[in-house]
């Protein structure tokens, strides 16, 4: 059985993915940060195994690969966000964004390589943002991370293509998820209001995304939007 391994598996887009690759046959672990509740139902529901691991913590991250074994498909999902003016940003929160939504892609992609490499196969996903392609006020920090994600999604696709590795990105707009509860239902209301579908996305769309690439055989270096036509 092919395994997946999903980053930020506990909530949101993250327990949808882990949902949607069991339907699809997969054996899959994900990882969690601070919410074992929340990971326990996960778990208990789809039958994945739930781990706590820090993306940020490259240690962390090494070791929960070593329990594993090599996976099929890596799905880069945990992602931390702050809204505010970025003079009122503070250097530790900027470092925080980048460490879990950057280097935490770094540490899993580096920590699941050896395995792909060894088989000359394999799937890494990540997921981006339509931010990090046109960028959101009041969301500096978490725009340019997802941008720098983004850009690795691309040049990583040119480095491992020779060893038949695979790396694609989804790219969602707005979606019902708790990272987009600090929005009020009117701005809410209003974000359905811009996008042409004139609705909210759902974590299970961006979930069937994620499927489409571990399964599209034949693509690669693609940033997938998923955005209700909001980016085009």
């Amino acid at each position: 059985m092919k395994l997946a391994v999903i980053t930020g598996g506990s909530r949101g887009i993250g327990a949808a993915a882990v949902s949607a690759f069991r339907k699809q046959g997969y054996e899959v672990a994900f990882f969690y940060a601070s919410d074992p509740a929340a990971a326990q139902a996960v778990a208990q529901r789809t039958g994945a195994q739930a781990i706590r691991c820090d993306v940020s913590d490259a240690a962390a991250v090494e070791a929960a690969f070593a329990r594993l074994g090599t996976a099929q498909v890596l799905v880069n999902n945990a992602a931390v966000s702050h809204t505010g003016l970025i003079q009122d940003i503070s250097p530790a929160q900027w470092d925080r964004l980048f460490a879990v939504n950057v280097r935490g892609v770094y540490n899993c992609v580096r920590a699941a390589l050896p395995g792909m490499l060894e088989r000359q196969d394999g799937c890494i996903l990540n997921v981006a943002s339509m931010w990090g392609q046109v960028g959101a006020s009041c969301e500096a920090c978490y725009s340019a991370t997802k941008g720098a994600v983004i850009a690795l999604t691309k040049a990583l696709a040119k480095e491992l293509a020779p060893s038949h590795i695979r790396v694609n990105a989804v790219s969602p707009g707005v979606i019902d998820t708790d990272m987009n509860s600090h929005l009020s239902v009117q701005e809410m209301d209003e974000l359905a209001q811009q996008t042409p579908l004139e609705r909210i996305g759902r974590p299970e769309e961006v979930a069937q995304a994620l499927v489409y690439l571990a399964d599209a055989q034949f693509v690669t270096g693609q940033i997938l939007p998923v955005n209700g036509g909001f980016v085009i």
